[in-house]
């Protein structure tokens, strides 16, 4: 699964590619945005979401959506679910409508090296380009109320987790279980946003064979 990303472009790149495409002025929550070269779960991140007042927004959300209750039995704390499948899951179901859809901005993403001889969990990054170009994962998003850390208590924060996919033949060798649905088009962004669920949920594949490059190996950020 991915469990790091980086998100290094600045958020007035984010809003202008966005703004672009898509109708309507984006209303930026995230204040002095840093670079982000590794994010890892339960960091804070942006999101593209719907705005509570129309349009849309670039806000901060935590990384990790909240985890089914059978997870949870005998535990303190809920640490949260930064990966998702199993969309048939009704826990996931009550997520999958318009209002909880969101864009994740990334620049690059990791997964655990699994090919013969590699060091154990060694990151290898992936990205559309050695320019790392900005692209989105298709993301969940809510407003939860738990116990993600012991000395922080309860707390009612904004979460997020994205989908993931089998993998294509660029993430195969190293992760063959699943890589994170990726959007790369303005059309997709517009569909996943806004579309019925079941026309929306036909993006969950993975990218074409050739379209990933592999920018950096054993190190845990990736600050190009």
């Amino acid at each position: 699964m991915c469990n790091l990303y980086s998100q290094t472009k600045s958020q007035d790149a984010v809003r202008h590619l966005f703004e672009e495409v898509l109708t309507g002025a984006m209303d930026d929550q995230t204040g002095n945005l840093p670079s982000q070269p590794g994010i890892y779960p339960d960091y804070s991140a942006p999101i593209v979401r719907h705005a509570p007042s129309g349009g849309w927004q670039l806000a901060m959300a935590r990384w990790g959506m909240p985890s089914p209750a059978k997870a949870l039995e005998g535990k303190r704390t809920d640490r949260g679910v930064t990966n998702i499948r199993n969309l048939g899951s009704p826990h996931w179901r009550r997520w999958l409508g318009v209002a909880h859809r969101c864009l994740v901005p990334f620049t690059s993403f990791a997964e655990p090296d699994g090919r013969p001889g590699a060091l154990h969990n060694s990151p290898v990054w992936f990205a559309l380009g050695e320019d790392r170009p900005l692209a989105f994962f298709a993301g969940l998003r809510t407003e939860w109320t738990s116990v993600r850390k012991l000395k922080e208590g309860e707390v009612t924060a904004d979460l997020f987790g994205f989908l993931t996919c089998s993998p294509n033949a660029e993430v195969r060798p190293v992760h063959p279980k699943a890589m994170p649905v990726i959007l790369t088009k303005p059309e997709e962004w517009q569909r996943w946003l806004t579309a019925p669920t079941e026309d929306a949920l036909g993006l969950q594949h993975p990218l074409p064979d050739g379209v990933l490059k592999i920018v950096a190996e054993g190190v845990r950020e990736d600050a190009a």
